[in-house]
């Protein structure tokens, strides 16, 4: 394999017979390429990070009729160099009795649950972290540390709003972790496996089509688990100030907003893996860098659409949130999977052109049945009556007294 069609592969091969050289053993070796792949993978993910912030700070200024940041350097690009070496700076405060061990962990467990996830994800066919047979459980456990992160925060500030901000997180979290989890199994059966590498190699023709609406849940729950617009009650301005990390300075501040950046990045990596095909398209048997080429184009065109719903959309009331996920994505998620399931068993598994075709009829179908239900039960809603005259804000009025002027 040339350097040029896969350059990772190369210089693999080609540190593996330099330390083989050297007399090293073959398991030092390999410890040392693991060790040293790891370091490259989190500081990769960290700087990259860097970029995130100064893409989404413009991209939201341009939705919202803004400049963004235009000073420091070239279109603002060291804008965000600059706020790291101030919050570098800045001093850390820690609250009166606050439990320093939760206190002072739950930042870095915040940022270590959005890292962990990248070592399981295949970046091309030859690139990955680790292939696991439980990649997918995989993810979803290590996304429990994060809440464990912000139960630490609420608990640990000695805040009441901190730990309001807290147990509302968490109660977001947790609801709408029931209908991804119910939605992940279609592309675990559709692949018959849960290793992320075997389901990208599944997918000849990419999972979005064979399962749409398992798509649009998944696409929708893992926006609400980075509490994002518009599921950004976890922070709420009006009401929790700024949530659980309200007693947070400094570094330790900064890593729950670098934790909120790469999660979003990291969600839409993900759901290019599972549903768009991953690293999947023409030429990657040749060429693996290729694959990594379509695997970010996939990223950031969910990674946009993704800002553009933060940008455009209004927050929804908790309310409104968890009615959404317990009235409607929960009970469709498993209509879809049920469907899923008994269409996928008894359609022939050898034409996949009429594997294709059924199973996109039957989401199309449950699709316009649950618009249908939906609108219908909408319309039957019954319009709330205000008796009596509604109350008008009137301001006070000021009596101008003119002074006389004698001639």
């Amino acid at each position: 394999m040339t350097f040029i069609a896969d350059p990772i592969t190369f210089i693999t091969h080609w540190l593996t017979q330099l330390m083989g050289g050297w007399g090293w053993s073959a398991t030092l070796i390999q410890v040392l390429l693991n060790i040293l792949g790891s370091g490259i993978l989190v500081l990769g993910a960290m700087v990259f990070t860097t970029v995130l912030i100064w893409a989404e700070r413009k991209l939201g200024a341009r939705f919202q009729d803004r400049p963004g940041p235009n000073r420091v350097g070239p279109w603002g690009i060291f804008q965000t160099i600059a706020d790291m070496l101030k919050i570098f700076t800045k001093e850390y405060i820690t609250p009166v009795g606050a439990d320093k061990i939760p206190y002072n962990l739950a930042p870095a467990l915040a940022v270590a649950a959005v890292l962990c996830v990248w070592a399981v994800l295949p970046f091309s066919s030859t690139v990955f972290g680790t292939n696991i047979g439980i990649g997918l459980l995989f993810i979803i456990g290590v996304g429990g540390l994060g809440e464990i992160a912000i139960i630490l925060a609420g608990f640990g500030s000695n805040n009441k709003y901190a730990l309001l901000g807290a147990f509302r997180a968490v109660a977001q979290l947790v609801s709408y972790e029931v209908p991804m989890v119910i939605v992940l199994l279609i592309p675990v059966m559709l692949s018959g496996s849960m290793g992320m590498n075997d389901i990208v190699a599944a997918q000849s023709v990419p999972f979005i089509v064979l399962a749409p609406i398992a798509g649009v849940i998944f696409f929708i729950t893992l926006i609400a688990e980075n509490g994002r617009a518009p599921f950004d009650l976890v922070e709420a301005d009006s009401e929790l100030v700024a949530g659980y990390n309200i007693e947070y300075s400094g570094l330790k501040f900064g890593f729950f907003f670098v934790a909120d950046f790469l999660h979003a990045f990291t969600s839409a990596l993900i759901f290019s893996t599972v549903f768009l095909g991953g690293w999947q398209g023409p030429g990657v048997e040749n060429a693996p860098i290729l694959g990594f080429v379509y695997l970010l184009i996939k990223t950031l065109v969910v990674y946009f659409i993704m800002l553009t719903l933060r940008f455009s959309l209004p927050r929804f009331r908790i309310d409104q949130m968890m009615n959404l996920n317990w009235k409607i994505l929960t009970p469709l998620a498993l209509f879809a999977f049920m469907v899923t399931a008994l269409v996928n068993k008894l359609l022939p598994a050898g034409n996949n052109l009429i594997r294709i075709g059924g199973l996109l009829a039957v989401n199309l179908l449950l699709w316009f049945i649950t618009n249908w239900a939906l609108s219908r039960f909408i319309t039957n809603q019954p319009r709330p009556v205000v008796s009596g005259a509604r109350p008008v804000a009137i301001g006070e009025k000021k009596t101008v007294v003119k002074e006389e002027t004698s001639a």
